[in-house]
């Protein structure tokens, strides 16, 4: 809580490269801080920082209605084409520090993309997510399913996806609760969908009690 009549969120965006983790990050905020475009290598090579503007009335706790605001903390996907996984871990490491090391982490992203298999690569990426959380990293952890207009396209509800999703994937569901949000990356939908991923996103939190991680 910055003060008596607003709320501020932190969160963390972790993913492999061309996941769309920087353009799910600029949804977030309703704004476009971090660069996102499509590139045949790591589009994101540092961290970066991005806060959106002051939401009137967004929220209510203990009664009292509150305004948002939402700190999103955008990373190099990992693995990455031109950074070794040791510098990437020790430059989110350090960025979590300077950021978010007062106030706190609310919620990291696991963002995947919804049109493709989980494989090799992501596990790298949840790993990488343990080690820089600890060992309650499932309690501060929910994904974010990118691409999800290509699973409409293909016909398929959210039922029916998990139905035929691997089990690898189920069971990381499992593991941090079933916190889980789609999110259709055409353009003109994602800013017409971004109250409903932050109000997905609030009931995660709200959920851990509005708990934060400390990071150091």
């Amino acid at each position: 809580m910055s003060d008596t009549d607003e709320m501020t969120i932190n969160l963390l965006l972790v993913g492999r490269t061309q996941s769309g983790k920087s353009a799910a990050g600029n949804s977030l905020l309703g704004s476009s801080d971090f660069d996102s475009h499509l590139s045949p290598s790591s589009v994101t090579t540092c961290c970066s920082l991005g806060c959106s503007c002051r939401i009137s009335g967004f929220t209510r706790r203990n009664g009292y209605e509150l305004a948002l605001r939402v700190h999103v903390m955008d990373t190099p996907g990992y693995p990455h084409s031109s950074l070794s996984k040791e510098e990437v871990r020790q430059a989110v490491r350090a960025a979590l520090a300077q950021h978010f090391g007062e106030k706190g982490l609310h919620l990291a992203l696991l963002v995947l993309r919804a049109d493709l298999p989980l494989c090799e690569e992501e596990n790298h990426t949840i790993q990488l997510v343990q080690e820089l959380l600890g060992p309650t990293w499932k309690n501060f952890t929910a994904i974010l399913f990118t691409h999800a207009d290509k699973v409409e396209e293909a016909g398929l509800n959210g039922d029916q996806y998990f139905h035929i999703a691997s089990d690898a994937l189920l069971n990381l569901l499992s593991s941090i609760q079933q916190r889980y949000i789609f999110v259709d990356n055409q353009a003109n939908t994602l800013q017409q969908e971004r109250k409903t991923i932050l109000r997905k996103i609030m009931e995660f939190i709200r959920k851990n009690s509005y708990q934060v991680l400390l990071v150091k």
